[in-house]
């Protein structure tokens, strides 16, 4: 049994991955906020540029699952803390890239470290707080993808506007590495079980992929990160070509609306279903699948404005919508697993999650705007959230959990 109450470290231990997870988010980010002054200086196409969004997204979610693995053996705080200071110190060498393959290579170790960071820290922190606030708890923690991307956008603006955009990633590489010392300092919260934690047994591993909860909640949540992966990396550029804006005010006015929206749909999400699974067991997957099914037509809609004030009021409803399905669905994985391959399962999600979402669509985006206009990409990008509301009800119908 999981304990019923909160362990006694479990805020300050929350507050520092929160805040280098947040870090995180920044440093992946930074790269799209300055995509038109990289192209402007290595002169390099949309595909190009895509590519190295997607570049960062293959290595993450290849590295996931061993970083999963390590992480239901290993001292999870030690390995978080490793992670954070190999993704920090390649963000910062991004900044001495001299050719697009320096710069390819840098992004892509970036990913190496982000793995072993979220992997194994999303499944730390479920362990930290009583299940009956699991979902705003995920929630919460969840709130660094608005929050740091925006944050990413923002600062990478305005650095790069102002010094360039290698200065952009020296930066903003730096909190992630002063910070990763003291996530190993961390306690363990399995040693806080009740029973002593058995190390995973491969036939424990393969269930996951017959467990019909686990496979929909990591779907959902691919088809939607198709889309807002996809529609973060070029939603500045966006903003450039066909409203006038220079880089700076792009990553800006797109980064404020993120962590606003971002915030507001993330908390909105995990709190109706943590109030709404009191009576309806369902609640995480419907309360999804709702503003899913909501942002896909308010995103359709911005897209077809030919003036900035309607698309971003219209992009600002989509990314309400669309953010609440982050605390429900993580809490869903937290649900139908075990503890004790609960990091892996969470490093099988990111696999899934960015192998089908934004591993591939920041290039295709880009490929498709090299062929017909960056303006249809998005359009097209916005329709994934349709399957996603599909996938999530499913899932909800695969719960057969009374709990």
């Amino acid at each position: 049994m999981e304990t019923e109450r909160d362990l006694p470290f479990a805020r300050a231990a929350f507050a520092l991955l929160f805040t280098v997870n947040f870090c995180n988010y920044i440093d992946r980010y930074v790269l799209a906020a300055v995509f038109p002054l990289i192209q402007k200086d290595m002169h390099v196409s949309d595909a190009a540029m895509g590519f190295l969004a997607s570049a960062f997204m293959i290595v993450y979610m290849f590295a996931a699952p061993v970083a999963g693995w390590l992480g239901d053996k290993w001292l999870r705080p030690r390995l978080m803390g490793a992670a954070a200071l190999v993704w920090s110190a390649a963000t910062s060498l991004a900044g001495f890239a001299g050719s697009y393959a320096q710069l390819l290579a840098a992004r892509s170790a970036v990913g190496t470290g982000e793995a072993g960071f979220v992997s194994v820290s999303q499944s730390y922190v479920s362990e930290l707080f009583a299940p009956q606030k699991r979902a705003r708890v995920m929630a919460l923690f969840t709130l660094v993808v608005p929050a740091g991307s925006a944050a990413g956008y923002i600062l990478g603006a305005l650095i790069g506007q102002h010094f360039g955009w290698r200065a952009a990633f020296f930066a903003l590489g730096l909190p992630g590495a002063l910070l990763a010392f003291f996530i190993t300092r961390l306690p363990d919260p399995r040693r806080h079980a009740a029973q002593e934690h058995s190390a995973p047994s491969l036939a424990e591993y393969l269930a996951l992929a017959k467990n019909k909860v686990f496979l929909a909640s990591s779907f959902t949540q691919a088809a939607a990160t198709f889309c807002v992966g996809g529609l973060s990396a070029w939603m500045p550029s966006y903003f450039v070509r066909y409203f006038g804006f220079d880089v700076g005010r792009a990553g800006m006015t797109f980064g404020a609306i993120t962590v606003v929206a971002g915030i507001a749909g993330t908390w909105l999400g995990g709190w109706l279903a943590d109030v709404l699974s009191v009576r309806y067991r369902r609640a995480y997957y419907y309360v999804s699948a709702a503003g899913l099914a909501m942002a896909a037509p308010l995103a359709l809609a911005a897209a077809s404005c030919s003036g900035p004030r309607a698309a971003l009021t219209l992009f600002f409803a989509a990314e309400v919508c669309v953010f609440m399905h982050g605390g429900p669905m993580n809490a869903a994985i937290v649900k139908c697993t075990a503890r004790n391959v609960r990091a892996m399962a969470f490093a099988a999600s990111i696999f899934i999650i960015h192998a089908f979402g934004d591993a591939v669509s920041p290039f295709i985006i880009g490929k498709i705007s090299d062929e017909a206009g960056l303006r249809l990409a998005v359009m097209l990008c916005s329709l994934t959230l349709l399957p996603a509301a599909a996938i999530a009800v499913a899932g909800g119908r695969a719960d057969r959990d009374p709990a």
